[in-house]
């Protein structure tokens, strides 16, 4: 399963998975550009084994109806990319008054994740891959205002959610240790993709100006692939990783006690334990 498979190294991770033969769930927010990226798939690749599923990520309605949807079907789960995510300039909120770029960014991992964790577990051995960024060390958990209500730094927010992801997987390794299930995190690099271009007309101008210094989405997506497909990953887990290297993350993401302090804030925040 690999969540914000429309675009950017979502897309690209599931095109090169295709091509290993693998079995694809893809969750995308829109049908019609999801339905777009399973012909693409198929045309490209040849294999036809890919199912579209919908779901917005900033719902945790609907990341609930999602995980029913995909447990109901009985099947194994061998892999889970937690891809999607987001930036934005300017504070949101979503329909469940979560600020959405630490809903979409975090809490979506958390929720969707425990809410396959069994099945993952009964599929052992599985993977979970979160992707993450080296944005992390731009941010720091700050609990007494993670939403950012008091004070609004897209640029920060996203920082926090991004050293939320390390934190989650760190944690969750620690939690899944010799249950057969492994998880890592990655960094894709700047990308040259839609991503921020929700941020309108200024969006649209930074990436314009970043554009020719980032890379390419099938650079950007191959740190995923290699983490979801290689055997050298072999009961590897808890780690990070960029360029498909181990690679240090900042220091407070190796805090343990800030790391069971977000797990127990985000149980209470998603009502999944």
């Amino acid at each position: 399963m690999i969540t914000g498979a429309s675009s950017g190294i979502g897309k690209i991770t599931a095109i090169k998975l295709a091509k290993l033969g693998a079995r694809l769930l893809l969750v995308c927010r829109d049908r019609t550009r999801g339905d777009a990226t399973v012909a693409d798939i198929a045309a490209e690749t040849g294999n036809r084994d890919v199912e579209l599923m919908i779901a917005d990520l900033g719902s945790q309605r609907q990341i609930r109806q999602l995980a029913s949807n995909l447990l109901a079907r009985n099947e194994p789960l061998h892999v889970l990319i937690n891809n999607a995510g987001l930036v934005n300039l300017s504070r949101t909120v979503t329909e469940d008054g979560i600020e959405t770029t630490f809903a979409v960014n975090h809490l979506a991992y958390f929720t969707l994740t425990l809410l396959l964790l069994d099945r993952l577990k009964q599929s052992a051995p599985a993977r979970i891959i979160n992707v993450a960024s080296d944005a992390h060390r731009f941010g720091t958990m700050n609990f007494d205002d993670l939403g950012g209500e008091r004070r609004y730094s897209g640029f920060r927010i996203y920082g926090r959610s991004k050293l939320a992801n390390i934190l989650f997987t760190y944690e969750l390794a620690r939690r899944l240790e010799g249950a057969g299930v492994t998880v890592n995190c990655a960094h894709p690099g700047a990308v040259a993709s839609g991503f921020g271009k929700n941020n309108g007309a200024l969006g649209r101008l930074l990436l314009a100006v970043a554009g020719p210094f980032m890379r390419t989405p099938e650079r950007g997506a191959q740190t995923s692939i290699y983490l979801a497909s290689s055997p050298e990953m072999d009961g590897v887990s808890g780690k990070y990783y960029l360029d498909c290297k181990l690679h240090q993350s900042n220091a407070e993401s190796y805090d343990q006690a800030t790391a069971r302090r977000l797990w127990d804030v985000s149980a209470q925040m998603t009502g999944v334990t």
